[in-house]
């Protein structure tokens, strides 16, 4: 398949889980299992779009390397075992690592913690020409710590910041940060994978049952279960106030990982299609110079 082709159809694809104006958005809306009319036994041939596809983000990745312009930046955030990590490796297995970087974020440091909450994300930002991938990020600030606000007395913020409003001014500087990223050239697109409750406890039960996945698991991770709706309505707000034409969410599904890649592939090709990326044009001087280092090579 050319990669004309696969654009094409990655802009048709990716469009019901592009979420650009969040005021309506409600998160029982996009089922976690939805298949868009495949179906399991259309997998391998899954499989096989996204190797296309990976072909095609390769030759894309290139151009903007080589462009030397833009900058990507792929935010991922989800529930515990929504296959973030996969998805990651697996779209992205295709690309020249010198020009792609992927920045894990746990729970801030104590200098992290001495610092604004932006401010450990900022030093990660990507170079132009390359692409830079948040697994986890700013975000969590309104999730996580929205979720267990005991988190907030060790930010170490004034009391008299933290009010009824707290929520609303961390999503009107988030809009305002991705704004000022994108007059810049940072062009941010936002993946949140929605898993449901049952296929969590699947996975969980995987890797306690296998050995090989033992190392996966986390008590911690049980912990956060227990607070699965606070969870769910922490997203839903966060992409209802933070989802903009120029930093879209996709919410994906992510009951079954071979869908959830292929749109987080198509998503990655169409953002990059869009920005007429291209190869520098050597002018009269440096053709000049080629031809002079070619007539040279040749006569030895």
């Amino acid at each position: 398949m050319k990669t004309k082709e696969i654009i094409k159809k990655a802009r048709k694809v990716t469009e019901p889980f592009r979420v650009t104006d969040g005021k309506k958005f409600q998160l029982k809306d996009i089922d976690p299992g939805e298949l868009l009319g495949f179906t399991t036994e259309d997998k391998p041939r899954a499989r096989e779009m996204l190797t296309a596809s990976i072909q095609a983000l390769t030759e894309l990745q290139d151009k903007l390397y080589a462009d030397d312009q833009w900058a990507l930046l792929l935010i991922f955030q989800a529930m515990d075992a929504a296959g973030k990590d996969g998805a990651i490796k697996h779209v992205m297995s295709g690309v020249n690592p010198q020009g792609c970087q992927v920045f894990s974020f746990k729970s801030p440091s104590a200098g992290e913690l001495d610092h604004d909450y932006l401010w450990r994300c900022m030093k990660c930002l990507p170079n132009r020409g390359h692409i830079g991938i948040f697994n986890r990020s700013y975000y969590e600030e309104t999730l996580v710590v929205r979720v267990h606000p005991e988190f907030l007395k060790k930010q170490k913020i004034p009391a008299e910041l933290i009010t009824k409003d707290l929520w609303r001014e961390r999503f009107e500087d988030i809009r305002n940060f991705e704004q000022y990223l994108t007059r810049n050239g940072v062009v941010v697109r936002k993946f949140f994978l929605h898993v449901s409750k049952k296929e969590q406890k699947r996975r969980f039960l995987e890797r306690i049952e296998n050995p090989q996945k033992n190392w996966k698991f986390s008590a911690a991770d049980m912990n956060e279960r227990g607070y699965w709706d606070e969870y769910q309505a922490a997203y839903e707000d966060m992409i209802r106030h933070t989802a903009t034409d120029e930093a879209p969410w996709y919410v994906v599904p992510a009951d079954n990982k071979w869908f959830t890649r292929a749109i987080v592939a198509a998503a990655v090709i169409e953002t990059l299609a869009s920005l007429g990326l291209k190869y520098p044009e050597v002018g009269p001087d440096q053709l000049k110079e080629l031809a002079a280092a070619k007539a040279a090579l040749m006569k030895k």
